[in-house]
């Protein structure tokens, strides 16, 4: 029997029969959900999680399984043994910083659907442990341009700020906010990312429109980095800006 689905059936005032008007389909199928723990076809599950005002992962957890592109995996295994991080990003916020609201709006707005997106999200999700929960986590240095902070709507935005406002309160977690005011600068380039390892060489990492790829070549990114470090806040400054927050409503 699938219990949490029963609950949210009754917290919400559902019966077998209405939920099945609801999503359209027969309310035998219904039952089978509710009584066998049997799995939806993923539109179905995706207009029960709505119906219902619950995330599909908390209804039918087994079907959403962490999802990572091929591309980036190579990516996510360094990430795990990098000692330094330097990141840049000028039109959303990094990865690594997201709540699971803001990753699921960004993913979604995508081309991925409702399960391939909560897959998606689970596997961030999972990223930020694996980097920030190791004994000794890395240096992560975080340069943003003040437009990520400034796209998304105000429910998804302040809760997102306030994570990140908490997680440079860590010792080991920066970041430096380019201000709009700087003006154009190398970095409207393009997002990437450059990993310092103790005894070898650093390695970096560009995003594309269809993937992302890992590059030794890492002095035109470095010299990039520099640049837009220069022009961008300190490090107080950059959180009361995050705390300011004046542009949302």
């Amino acid at each position: 029997m699938n219990d949490v689905l029963r609950t949210a059936m009754r917290e919400r005032g559902e019966t077998i029969e209405s939920l099945a008007r609801r999503v359209g389909v027969d309310p035998k199928t219904t039952g089978r959900w509710v009584s066998r723990g049997a799995t939806p076809q993923p539109r179905h599950r995706a207009a029960v999680a709505q119906t219902l005002g619950r995330e599909i992962a908390d209804l039918w957890p087994d079907a959403v399984r962490p999802r990572q592109p091929l591309w980036f995996r190579p990516w996510a295994e360094i990430e795990t043994k990098a000692t330094t991080l330097r990141s840049f990003q000028p039109s959303v916020l990094p990865g690594l910083l997201q709540t699971e609201a803001y990753a699921h709006a960004v993913l979604a707005s995508g081309p991925l659907v409702d399960d391939e997106v909560e897959g998606h999200v689970a596997a961030r999700l999972a990223r930020q442990a694996a980097v920030f929960d190791r004994p000794r986590p890395p240096l992560t240095v975080f340069v943003v341009d003040e437009a990520a902070l400034r796209r998304g709507d105000p429910e998804i935005m302040h809760p997102q700020l306030d994570h990140l406002v908490t997680m440079v309160a860590r010792a080991t977690v920066i970041v430096h906010i380019v201000p709009i005011r700087a003006g154009f600068h190398p970095g409207l380039a393009g997002a990437f990312v450059v990993a310092s390892f103790d005894g070898r060489d650093d390695v970096g990492y560009l995003d594309d429109q269809a993937a992302g790829r890992v590059t030794e070549d890492v002095a035109p990114l470095l010299r990039t980095w520099d640049t837009v470090r220069a022009v961008a806040l300190p490090r107080d400054q950059s959180i009361e800006l995050m705390e300011a927050r004046e542009w949302l409503t």
